[in-house]
């Protein structure tokens, strides 16, 4: 019982001194302008502010600019296509050979070589990497995979006139 009377006592104080302080501080806080919430504001009494556009620094060095790409040689001849069949096998560099890849064969290009392949019927153009060997039929100069042969729109034709680059 001991313990319970001081801290009803200290409650009691803090109470009382809460009761004396609420007179002073809502005088304080009481507002010299009764409003109605419901009535309109005039727009003369909001504040507009405006702020300064900020400056967007601007970077100091430009960024680097693609290399530009090298034509080494050109040549024309007739290109196939291969895919069905042979998806699923391994190219001669070893790589599995896969549905839509923009890779082709060629007979002596070292793999690794990027060629830009140019239909020469409709103009439209897309860059090859050799992973394999070929083409083993006629005198065709390259054998695209299906998804070169369908990009450059030869793949219901079966074979187009071509314009290949050697890029480095």
């Amino acid at each position: 019982m001991n313990r319970s009377f001081p801290l009803a006592t200290l409650a009691t104080g803090l109470f009382a001194t809460g009761f004396a302080l609420f007179p002073v501080l809502a005088r304080d806080v009481a507002s010299t302008e009764l409003y109605d919430p419901f009535e309109p504001v005039a727009a003369t009494d909001i504040e507009t502010v405006v702020s300064e556009p900020v400056a967007i620094p601007q970077p100091l060095v430009a960024p680097p600019k693609p290399p530009k790409t090298l034509v080494v040689s050109t040549s024309t001849g007739e290109a196939s296509w291969y895919g069905p069949g042979f998806f699923g096998n391994r190219t001669a560099n070893g790589e599995l050979f896969k549905r839509g890849t923009m890779t082709a064969a060629h007979r002596t290009l070292p793999f690794g070589t990027k060629v830009r392949v140019t239909n020469l019927r409709n103009g439209r153009e897309t860059v090859v990497r050799i992973n394999d060997r070929g083409p083993f039929a006629g005198d065709r100069v390259i054998d695209l995979a299906h998804g070169a042969a369908h990009h450059l729109g030869l793949v219901s034709s079966g074979i187009a006139q071509v314009r290949l680059e050697v890029l480095r």
